[in-house]
Protein backbone atom coordinates (compact mmCIF):
# COMPACT_ATOMS: atom_id res chain seq x y z
CA UNK A 1 0.00 0.00 0.00
CA UNK A 2 2.89 2.45 0.57
CA UNK A 3 5.62 3.25 -1.51
CA UNK A 4 9.09 1.78 -0.97
CA UNK A 5 10.06 4.81 0.53
CA UNK A 6 12.95 4.89 3.14
CA UNK A 7 11.35 5.54 5.80
CA UNK A 8 7.60 4.78 4.50
CA UNK A 9 6.30 4.77 8.64
CA UNK A 10 7.46 8.22 8.85
CA UNK A 11 6.53 9.96 5.82
CA UNK A 12 3.09 8.34 6.62
CA UNK A 13 2.80 9.28 10.27
CA UNK A 14 3.77 13.44 9.49
CA UNK A 15 1.03 13.10 6.67
CA UNK A 16 -1.25 12.20 9.33
CA UNK A 17 0.08 14.90 11.74
CA UNK A 18 -0.22 17.31 9.15
CA UNK A 19 -4.05 16.63 9.36
CA UNK A 20 -4.41 16.26 12.36
CA UNK A 21 -3.11 20.21 12.33
CA UNK A 22 -5.55 20.98 9.90
CA UNK A 23 -8.39 19.91 11.99
CA UNK A 24 -6.95 21.90 15.25
CA UNK A 25 -6.03 24.37 13.31
CA UNK A 26 -9.91 24.63 11.04
CA UNK A 27 -11.61 24.44 14.52
CA UNK A 28 -9.85 27.00 16.94
CA UNK A 29 -10.57 30.66 16.45
CA UNK A 30 -9.09 32.72 13.85
CA UNK A 31 -6.23 35.13 14.41
CA UNK A 32 -7.46 38.58 13.51
CA UNK A 33 -6.14 39.35 9.86
CA UNK A 34 -7.97 41.52 7.57
CA UNK A 35 -7.65 39.66 4.42
CA UNK A 36 -9.77 40.65 0.75
CA UNK A 37 -12.87 38.61 0.41
CA UNK A 38 -12.96 35.05 -0.18
CA UNK A 39 -9.13 35.21 -0.72
CA UNK A 40 -9.14 31.97 1.94
CA UNK A 41 -10.59 29.90 -1.05
CA UNK A 42 -6.79 30.18 -1.95
CA UNK A 43 -5.60 28.87 1.19
CA UNK A 44 -8.38 26.23 1.32
CA UNK A 45 -7.28 24.80 -1.94
CA UNK A 46 -3.29 25.15 -1.46
CA UNK A 47 -4.13 23.28 1.91
CA UNK A 48 -6.15 20.28 0.47
CA UNK A 49 -3.87 19.97 -2.60
CA UNK A 50 -0.74 20.11 -0.57
CA UNK A 51 -2.72 17.37 1.20
CA UNK A 52 -3.48 15.13 -2.15
CA UNK A 53 -0.05 15.30 -3.72
CA UNK A 54 1.06 14.31 -0.46
CA UNK A 55 -0.80 11.04 -0.01
CA UNK A 56 0.34 10.78 -3.68
CA UNK A 57 3.93 10.88 -2.58
CA UNK A 58 3.32 8.39 0.48
CA UNK A 59 0.61 5.86 -1.66
CA UNK A 60 1.09 3.44 -4.04
CA UNK A 61 -2.09 1.16 -4.88
CA UNK A 62 -4.93 2.75 -6.63
CA UNK A 63 -7.58 1.82 -4.08
CA UNK A 64 -4.78 3.58 -1.33
CA UNK A 65 -4.86 6.94 -3.51
CA UNK A 66 -9.13 6.68 -4.25
CA UNK A 67 -9.41 6.17 -0.05
CA UNK A 68 -7.01 9.44 1.28
CA UNK A 69 -8.48 11.47 -1.70
CA UNK A 70 -11.84 10.90 -0.50
CA UNK A 71 -11.14 10.54 3.04
CA UNK A 72 -9.54 14.41 2.38
CA UNK A 73 -12.54 15.48 0.71
CA UNK A 74 -14.97 13.64 3.56
CA UNK A 75 -12.36 16.09 5.78
CA UNK A 76 -13.03 19.36 4.15
CA UNK A 77 -16.89 18.91 4.25
CA UNK A 78 -16.63 17.46 7.76
CA UNK A 79 -15.11 20.55 9.02
CA UNK A 80 -17.11 22.97 7.51
CA UNK A 81 -19.73 21.09 8.99
CA UNK A 82 -18.21 21.50 12.48
CA UNK A 83 -17.08 24.65 12.00
CA UNK A 84 -21.24 25.84 11.79
CA UNK A 85 -22.25 23.30 14.25
CA UNK A 86 -19.51 23.76 17.28
CA UNK A 87 -18.30 26.95 17.24
CA UNK A 88 -18.85 30.44 17.47
CA UNK A 89 -16.67 32.28 15.45
CA UNK A 90 -16.50 30.45 12.56
CA UNK A 91 -19.01 29.70 10.13
CA UNK A 92 -20.05 26.50 7.22
CA UNK A 93 -19.33 27.69 3.62
CA UNK A 94 -20.06 25.10 1.22
CA UNK A 95 -17.40 27.00 -0.56
CA UNK A 96 -14.68 26.48 1.36
CA UNK A 97 -15.76 23.07 0.69
CA UNK A 98 -15.93 23.71 -3.09
CA UNK A 99 -12.03 24.88 -2.78
CA UNK A 100 -11.27 22.25 -0.42
CA UNK A 101 -12.49 19.45 -2.73
CA UNK A 102 -10.57 21.34 -6.01
CA UNK A 103 -7.52 21.39 -4.20
CA UNK A 104 -8.18 17.77 -3.51
CA UNK A 105 -8.44 16.77 -7.39
CA UNK A 106 -5.38 18.67 -8.32
CA UNK A 107 -3.58 17.53 -5.63
CA UNK A 108 -4.20 13.79 -6.34
CA UNK A 109 -3.75 14.46 -10.22
CA UNK A 110 -0.17 14.35 -9.30
CA UNK A 111 -0.24 11.00 -9.67
CA UNK A 112 0.03 11.75 -13.49
CA UNK A 113 2.86 13.63 -13.51
CA UNK A 114 6.48 12.63 -13.02
CA UNK A 115 6.25 14.06 -9.58
CA UNK A 116 4.26 11.70 -8.44
CA UNK A 117 7.68 9.91 -7.23
CA UNK A 118 9.46 13.12 -6.28
CA UNK A 119 9.85 11.85 -2.67
CA UNK A 120 10.93 8.64 -4.05
CA UNK A 121 13.72 10.50 -5.99
CA UNK A 122 14.66 12.37 -3.16
CA UNK A 123 15.64 9.25 -1.31
CA UNK A 124 12.58 9.81 1.66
Amino acid sequence: MLKPLRFPRLWLGLWWLVIVTTIVVCLIPPPPLALPPNSDKVEHFLAYFLLASAAVQIYRTRTALLCAGAGLVLLGVGIEFLQGALTTNRMADPMDALANTTGVIAGMAVVFTPLRDLLIRLKG
